[in-house]
């Protein structure tokens, strides 16, 4: 029996919405990165099987440790949080309906950044060397996605 003083949190090892999200974002960019688990995990000073409970959400990410993680996989740390579903204790008017645009590249269904076309996609982008050529590239892609969305 748990005492009464212990947050509910702690009574069961439920995954966190927020843990899974970051998990899976650790993974998309390793896995965009082509880099293994192991890999990642020397890179840590970690085992592969803490980068899977990482990855999984099954243990959590600290600040310190997520940010070297940005570091090493060569994104920003708000990169983890791109796409996070709001969660109505964090919204202020949880009645406005959230505007995609507002929260980065997001789609409603999350199985598209685990296709295998859509990493082939981002690495072909990424061997762009020419910043001006991606930039165009990106650009054009966007106003597509636009054309699409207004039809």
């Amino acid at each position: 029996m748990v005492p009464k003083n212990i947050p509910s949190s702690v009574e069961s090892k439920s995954i966190h919405e927020v843990d899974s999200h970051v998990g899976s974002r650790v993974r998309l960019r390793r896995r965009i990165l082509g880099i293994s688990q192991t890999k990642l995990g020397d890179a840590l000073g970690l085992t592969f099987q803490q980068v899977q409970k990482y990855e999984n959400g099954s243990n959590r990410i600290s600040a310190s440790r997520l940010f070297e993680i940005s570091q090493i996989l060569s994104v920003d740390p708000d990169f983890f949080f791109q796409g996070l579903p709001a969660l109505e204790l964090s919204r202020s008017d949880p009645d406005k309906p959230i505007d995609p645009d507002d929260r980065g590249i997001t789609q409603s269904d999350p199985e598209i950044y685990r296709s295998g076309e859509t990493l082939a996609f981002v690495r072909a982008y990424y061997l762009i060397q020419d910043k001006v050529v991606r930039s165009r590239v990106f650009n054009l892609v966007k106003s597509l996605g636009q054309e699409d969305k207004a039809d």
